[in-house]
């Protein structure tokens, strides 16, 4: 964990507005999966943070990563690029997965000399995966609970669990290996039953596969979802793993490879920045603070993400309910309505932590505005 001097001593070298990745945190997140989830191969989802440097810290740990798009794969790629043809071709087949269910065409031909695995939801996609990457392996993404999610994805992505054994065998009958079964339960979810429930309709689909004489499959992929620890509302991580060994162990046997895409798990508390103050102004009785930091940069998680990231003063002294907002003219640039801050002046430094999922990820140039400078500690 970086401490406050360590980040004010950042800011002050670096500047502000900043963003700050600590590679042990990544390490330790990453070691704390594979400790508590022993069965499960981690392929990290590249969207949650694509920075190459992140890409290689995980990449060195031992990692498989999915990827969703062709530039993800190729800041993948970039690691792997210096093996031999063979043992670069070995390794994608065995370590990435290209999970979004809709491909462009392009991206499927490109991929098809990988002979990658990749996800898919429904009849059209079959269509276009046999005429564009014939030689891919599928997995057929299952739509599964989501309840409690703080983002909901079944209603965008999944088959229903009617249809699954239909698509498979026509994926089959089409000359296309299905592999396995994947599932997302929805991002940062808390509510375990997800899982549980998505789980057992897996072993199902599984069942009807082979009554009905489908046993090519050998992988389930149990998606993402895992919680940061945002708070204390959020329980601790080996209580989930539990919950996904039991249930795991009881459908599956130990043949089948199990595989799950943590993102916002991996790098959330990894992620820190700093901003300044560069204005304030009484609205309505209420301290309003403006910061070179907002919904468009780093806070894009406050829109795109449906998350909070709390603003914290390194400032000591007595507090008042304060709105933070962002250096653009869109009254939509509000970071926070509701933050205990002491008396702030222009020039002071504000930080909030554990803002390293999604957030730089989604950062544009909206107003001008470039996103926050990018600073690695503890590579």
């Amino acid at each position: 964990m970086i401490t406050k001097s360590q980040l004010q001593k950042l800011a002050k070298v670096h500047g502000t507005p900043l963003f700050i990745i600590d590679h042990d945190e990544l390490r330790s997140n990453y070691r704390q999966f594979r400790k508590y989830l022993p069965r499960v191969q981690i392929y990290y989802a590249v969207k949650a943070n694509s920075d190459p440097a992140i890409v290689k810290t995980l990449y060195k740990e031992g990692s498989s990563f999915d990827v969703a798009s062709m530039p993800e794969f190729d800041i993948v790629h970039e690691n792997i690029k210096h093996l031999s043809a063979k043992k670069r071709q070995e390794w994608i087949w065995d370590k990435i997965i290209y999970a979004n269910p809709t491909k462009p065409t392009d991206t499927l031909e490109v991929l098809n000399k990988y002979k990658p695995l990749v996800t898919f939801d429904n009849s059209e996609e079959i269509k276009k995966i046999k005429k564009h990457a014939p030689n891919a392996g599928l997995a057929l993404r299952l739509k599964v609970p989501n309840t409690g999610a703080m983002v909901e994805l079944s209603s965008k992505f999944g088959a229903s669990p009617g249809e699954a054994v239909d698509l498979i065998l026509e994926a089959d009958k089409a000359g296309l290996t299905v592999e396995g079964i994947s599932f997302h339960v929805g991002s940062q979810t808390t509510n375990f039953e997800n899982y549980v429930q998505s789980l057992s309709l897996t072993a199902s689909v599984f069942k009807e596969a082979i009554d009905r004489g489908y046993t090519k499959m050998n992988l389930i992929d149990i998606g993402g979802g895992f919680p940061a620890p945002y708070d204390s509302s959020v329980k601790p991580f080996k209580e989930l793993a539990k919950v996904i060994n039991t249930e795991i162990d009881r459908l599956f046997p130990k043949d089948i490879q199990i595989l799950a895409e943590p993102g916002r798990y991996m790098v959330a508390s990894a992620g820190y920045c700093v901003s300044s103050v560069i204005g304030k102004a009484v609205r309505d009785n209420k301290m309003c603070y403006y910061i070179n930091d907002g919904v468009y940069h780093t806070y894009s998680g406050v829109i795109f993400d449906h998350c909070k990231y709390p603003v914290k003063a390194f400032k000591k002294g007595p507090t008042q309910m304060s709105s933070v907002f962002g250096p653009t003219c869109d009254a939509l640039d509000v970071v926070s309505m509701a933050e205990n801050l002491p008396s702030l002046e222009r020039g002071d430094f504000v930080y909030s932590e554990k803002i390293g999922a999604y957030s730089h990820a989604s950062a544009t140039y909206f107003n001008g505005f470039p996103p926050a400078k990018v600073v690695h500690v503890n590579q």
